[in-house]
Parts: C-alpha cells; sequence; structure tokens
C-alpha cells in the first residue's frame, strides 16, 4: 500500500487564522516549517511557503494601514482641537503628547520663538523629568533646535552628542545630558509656505537610546508641527481680533460719551448765552455751572478776593454779595497791611471787628487763589490746587478773576472743558461791569473834582448831584489819598475803579493822587487805609502808599478831610512810611501837628526862625548841617560827610547855629522841637 503525502490545506487555513488574528511574524514563518515536518509534499510544501510570504506581506499591508488610521485619527483629534480652539497651552499639550505617542519615543517637546529676546525657549514637554533641560533657551543656529529654526528643515540625529552637523554648547549639551536623550528629531513649526514661511518654533520627538527616524515619523511630525503652527497663529489671530473688539468698544464708547458731551456743552452754552442776554451777574454764572458741575462754585477776583460765592465757599462771603471794598468782614487787605501799624497810633487791627490771625489767613487764602489762576493762565487750562479745581478769567492776557470749583476732585475731560468755557462767559460779565463801573466812575470823578476845588461855590447843588448818582454826601465818610508814583498812576487809577466796586464808594485822580471816597464802616480811616493799601497795591502790581482822613460829612468837610490826607500823605512819605495806609493821628506829634487847627507854619517859624533868615540873607546851609547833624546822631565825622564838607566847616557852622539859638539849643527837650521843626519844614517843601 502506497504512502500518500500530507495535506496542505490545513496549513493554509492556519496562515489565514493567524494573519485574521493579527499574530506577529515569527508565528507566520512558522507554518512553512510546520508543514514541512507533517510530510507536506514538495510541491504543496512551495505552496505554502509562497502563501507565507503572501501573508506577511499582507500583515506589513495590515500594519501600515491600521498605524495610517492611528496617525490620521491623531490628526483628525487635532484638528477638532483647532477648530474648537479655547486654550492654546492645552492644544500644544495634546499635540506633543500625540506626537510622543505615535513616535513611540521616550519623551516630546514644543520650542517657540522670543521675538524680544532673540531666541526660543522651551514652550511645552511630555515625558521630560529635568528641569534644567525644561528651562533651556536656544540661540538661533545653536544645539539641533537653532539649526531647525535656522534652515527651516526638519533634521533627525540618530545620536545627538556625537552629531557634528550643529553647534553645541555647554548650556544645550548639559540640558540633553541631564534629560539623558541621545536620538532626537526637529521640526520646524512655519507659517506660511515656500521660501517666504517664517519660523515660529520647533516640535521635537527624542529617545534616550540610539534611533533612527524613518522617513514616515518625520512626516508624522512634520504635519503634527504644522497643525502647532495653525494653532498659534489662529490664537494670535484670535487675540489680535481680541484686542481689535476691545478697541472698537472702547472707540464707540469714545464717540457715545464725546456725542453726549458735545450735546451736553450745546445745552450748557445755550443755558449760560440766555442767562447773559437776560441780564444775569457773576453770581447767577457762578449758581448755573455749580448747577452743571453738581459741586459748588465761587467767582474771585484779580487780587483773590471773593466777588460771589455758592455753596458756603469765597472766603467768607457766604450770602452771595459782593466783596465790599474797605468793609469790617474781613477784606484781607487789611491783614495784608495792618501789621505797618504807626506809632502812637491805633495798631494793626486791633479795634476791628476781625482779629489779624483772620485777616492773615484770608490773604493768604487770596494769595493762594493768585498763584492757582496764574497757573491756569499759564497752562491755558483749569488747574487742581489744595482741594478745588481753579480757572482763570482772562480778558486777552489781563487776569480779571477766577473761578473755584469745590466739592469735585475728579473731574473727566467734558466737565472740565464745560468749565473752563464757563471762564469765558464770567470773563464777558466781569468786562461789562467794569465798562459801567468806570463810565458811572467818571460821572462821579467829576463831583470829585467839584468837591476838593469849589466846595463852597454851592454846596447844596454839589450833594444833589451826589444823590442823583447814588452818592450821600451828608452821610459820613472816610477820604483816601493814595499814590503809587508817576509811572503807576494809570495803574492806580484803574486798580481804585476796581477796588471800590460794588461799595458804593466813587474815585478821581486829583493833584497826582487817586482820591478815594467811601462810605464809613465802622471802623477808623487809619484801618482803612491800611485795607485799601494792601489790595491796590495787589491790583496795581506796585506798592501803593494811602493817607486816610474822616468821617467826613458835607462838601466841606470833605475837602477838609482831603487836605488832612495829603498832610498825612506827605508826612508818611517823608517818615519812611511807603507802601503802608495811615492817618494823621497815627503819625505821633507828627500827625498832631498836621491835623487841623494846627499852626504849623508858626511853629516852624518860632523854632527854626533865626536859622531860615540867616541862610537866606547870607545864602548858607545852616538848616542843612543842623538837619544832617541830627540825622548822623551828632557825629561830626558822619556829618561832614554827608554834607560832603570839612569838619572844621562843620564846627564853625554848629558854632554860629549856637550863638543864634542860645546855649540851650542842645538840650533834650530843645533838641525835640528842633527835630520836629526841621521835619515840618522839610515836609512844606523847604
Amino acid at each position: 500500500m502506497s504512502h500518500r503525502p500530507a495535506s496542505a490545506a490545513p496549513h493554509l487555513r492556519r496562515l489565514f487564522e493567524l494573519l485574521a488574528a493579527g499574530a506577529p511574524a515569527e508565528e507566520l514563518g512558522a507554518v512553512a516549517a510546520e508543514a514541512r515536518r507533517a510530510g507536506v509534499g514538495a510541491e504543496d510544501l512551495e505552496e505554502v511557503a509562497g502563501a507565507t510570504e503572501a501573508a506577511l506581506r499582507v500583515r506589513n499591508t495590515l500594519r501600515q494601514h491600521r498605524r495610517r488610521e492611528t496617525e490620521l485619527t491623531a490628526l483628525f483629534d487635532t484638528a477638532g482641537d483647532l477648530a474648537a480652539l479655547r486654550d492654546l497651552d492645552a492644544v500644544l499639550r495634546s499635540i506633543v503628547r500625540r506626537a510622543r505617542m505615535l513616535l513611540g519615543t521616550d519623551t516630546a517637546y514644543l520650542t517657540l520663538a522670543d521675538e524680544e529676546a532673540g531666541d526660543t525657549y522651551m514652550r511645552v514637554t511630555d515625558g521630560s523629568v529635568s528641569e534644567l533641560f525644561q528651562n533651556l533657551r536656544l540661540q538661533l543656529g545653536e544645539g539641533l533646535g537653532g539649526l531647525v529654526a535656522q534652515t527651516a528643515r526638519p533634521y533627525a540625529s540618530p545620536d545627538y552628542r556625537a552629531d557634528g552637523r550643529f553647534l553645541h554648547t555647554g548650556s544645550i549639551d548639559a540640558g540633553v545630558l541631564d534629560e539623558g536623550l541621545v536620538a532626537i528629531l526637529g521640526v520646524p513649526l512655519l507659517l506660511g509656505s515656500g521660501s517666504g514661511g517664517q519660523v515660529i518654533g520647533a516640535l521635537f520627538a527624542a529617545d534616550r537610546t540610539p534611533r533612527t527616524f524613518a522617513p514616515e515619523e518625520v512626516a508624522l511630525l512634520c504635519s503634527l508641527a504644522d497643525h502647532a503652527a495653525i494653532a498659534i497663529d489662529t490664537a494670535r489671530t484670535m487675540a489680535d481680533a481680541r484686542l481689535a473688539l476691545a478697541e472698537l468698544a472702547e472707540a464707540n464708547a469714545v464717540i457715545r460719551e464725546h456725542s453726549a458731551a458735545m450735546q451736553r456743552a450745546a445745552e450748557s452754552h445755550d443755558r449760560l448765552t440766555d442767562l447773559v442776554l437776560r441780564g444775569g451777574d457773576v453770581s447767577d454764572v457762578a449758581a448755573a455751572v455749580a448747577g452743571l458741575l453738581k459741586g459748588e462754585v465761587a467767582v474771585h477776583d484779580g487780587a483773590g478776593w471773593p466777588l460771589t460765592a455758592t455753596g458756603g465757599h469765597g472766603g467768607g462771603f457766604t450770602d452771595g454779595t459782593e466783596h465790599p471794598a474797605g468793609a469790617e468782614e474781613t477784606t484781607g487787605a487789611e491783614g495784608a497791611a495792618g501789621g505797618e501799624g504807626a506809632a502812637g497810633g491805633e495798631g494793626a487791627a486791633g479795634t476791628e471787628k476781625t482779629t489779624g490771625a483772620e485777616e492773615t489767613a484770608g490773604a493768604e487764602e487770596a494769595a493762594a487763589l493768585v498763584a492757582a489762576a496764574e497757573s491756569s493762565r499759564a497752562t491755558a487750562h483749569a488747574v487742581f490746587r489744595d482741594g478745588r479745581w481753579v480757572c482763570a478769567v482772562l480778558a486777552g492776557q489781563e487776569l480779571l478773576g477766577c473761578l473755584v470749583l469745590y466739592g469735585r476732585p475728579e473731574l473727566d475731560d467734558p466737565d472740565r472743558r464745560l468749565f473752563e468755557r464757563s471762564s469765558v462767559v464770567t470773563s464777558l460779565l466781569l468786562l461789562l461791569r467794569r465798562s459801567v463801573a468806570e463810565t458811572e466812575n467818571r460821572v462821579r470823578g467829576d463831583l470829585i473834582t467839584d468837591l476838593l476845588t469849589a466846595p463852597d461855590r454851592d454846596p447844596a447843588g454839589l450833594v444833589a448831584r451826589g444823590r442823583r448818582l447814588g452818592i450821600d454826601l451828608d452821610r459820613p465818610h472816610f477820604l483816601l489819598v493814595a499814590h503809587a508814583g508817576d509811572a503807576a498812576r494809570e495803574r492806580l487809577a484803574d486798580a481804585a475803579v476796581q477796588y471800590l466796586f460794588g461799595c458804593g464808594g466813587v474815585s478821581a485822580v486829583h493833584e497826582g493822587a487817586a482820591v478815594l471816597l467811601l462810605p464809613c464802616d465802622g471802623t477808623g480811616p487809619g484801618a482803612a487805609a491800611r485795607a485799601a493799601a494792601g489790595q491796590l497795591g495787589r491790583l496795581a502790581g506796585v506798592p501803593v502808599t494811602v493817607a486816610g482822613a474822616g468821617p467826613a460829612a458835607g462838601p466841606r468837610a470833605i475837602a477838609d478831610a482831603h487836605a488832612e490826607g495829603a498832610r498825612c500823605l506827605r508826612a508818611m512819605h517823608v517818615l519812611g512810611r511807603d507802601g503802608g495806609g495811615a492817618c494823621a493821628a497815627e503819625l505821633g506829634f507828627v500827625g498832631v501837628l498836621l491835623g487841623d487847627d494846627h499852626d504849623v507854619d508858626g511853629f516852624v517859624a518860632a523854632t527854626l526862625g533865626p536859622l531860615l533868615e540867616y541862610d537866606a540873607r547870607r545864602g548858607t546851609q545852616l538848616v542843612r548841617t543842623l538837619r544832617a547833624y541830627f540825622g548822623c546822631g551828632g557825629s561830626l565825622t558822619r556829618a561832614k560827610e554827608e554834607l560832603h564838607v570839612h569838619v572844621n566847616t562843620v564846627v564853625q557852622r554848629l558854632d554860629r547855629i549856637h550863638a543864634l539859638l542860645g546855649p540851650g539849643w542842645n538840650t533834650p527837650e530843645q533838641t525835640l522841637e528842633l527835630q520836629l521843626a526841621l521835619r515840618l519844614h522839610l515836609l512844606s517843601g523847604g
């Protein structure tokens, strides 16, 4: 009985079963050996061997397809992440993790370019254990990453430490060594295509053992790098879009705010214009601006003193009344000039209703407002000083006053512009008021001139004219005579008009001096003179000397008061009291002698008569020598220097004086009378 060879069919079926089960290549290769042992014939054995080779090819093909399917799934998942991009870091971590998984490497990481620093840094790592490696920074051209960024091409190194194609640095090699990496594959993150593409970073996969990366692995990592570049670019675009939207929203808000501000400004302008056209005053403007700005507004004059106020501000005037020149309610000029009180007089302000501290505080407040107004004029804008906004009120470059806003520490641009525009309306009103006042004052000034030059010609007519002009000459008045030098005469005249504005007084220029007639305020002529000297000096910008007289009622009494004031003014000049204010009663013996009913000429003639006659007859200078002798404290040496003569000449002249006046001429009592007579003689023009 002949022996038949075994069939090949079971072995072929075995190949299909192993292939379907995804068995490894070793099991597929073992099927041919099993068929040989089973006694399969040579011809069938050859068929089994051919089928085994075909099964291995099919297995490889299936493996490649499954791998490709896995890669495509990962890429699709990455694309889905990009489509739902919300967190860039999360997307980049996902890409790096997938790169490590798909390539089966020990670690993967991504670097990005730092445009400000000019290098690249680690953005995301997966599988890294070295802190030194995670904090590496690479310059362009350094390490494998620097080469990738420089050339914009993929590079794979099977053994990084032995690879000489790129620049090794101590810091990078130390980081790679600390991580234990050997084989590294790096591909660029490119924005754009072709030669114009921009490298923004690189994606890496690395092993801690030597490895050669297949072309398909390089291609896969490049695909993931492309997705990472898209994610970064998309995130940047979205950030730019969000920024643009924010800027657009801000611009839209600014436009709406500007539109609202323009509408509000137009309404405010119409309101202020209507107020002016209806004959409103500065107090009405202050109240309107206070209502518009939800604050408290005060108007002050060019010297810082209040003209009107709203809500309890304005340096002591809380009822909105205007600042009365020389009034008892702390005009502040008294505080500025009161310290110049005279010898033997009533002092700074001891008999007044306000204390020196209050007057000083008022003067300091006024000075602070003037300084703030000057700053506003220099900057052409309102300024914030001492918890309040101050805006200069100007006519050209002349400072008419200032607007002061309280209760609004924060003032936005629209409200600030509204506040500044209000100063223009205020300046128009102040100019109008001043023009009216100047016109009225010129008419009243004619009355003052007639009072001083011919008070007895028609007293009743002068009183009647005064009543028609709003001046009751039968009421007690103070008469002030002010002088500031010929160069400042016009400025002093303008300052006098401003000073008297609103108080019922009147001024005129007479015999080179400003004459001010103002109602009595219950203080005294000295206090009124000091108040006027301080504020007139600020308004005129030069020191002003003011002499006061009165109270006086009726044309003749007013004319006599002017004569007394003029004599007092000359006395203040001789006594070195320029720039202050006083009345005759405050000048000691000189004041007493200058007052009415005192024979000054007779006193001078009785005391100095022999010397005056001798000088007039012989052309000598005995009176001048005696004045120099007393002025130098009885020193012959200093007297001869002042007289520019030899000391013997001084001795000879004193001997002549001794002979003319008698042996008691240099006793204390006689010396006092002689010195007083010399002063009076000098005051009379001698």
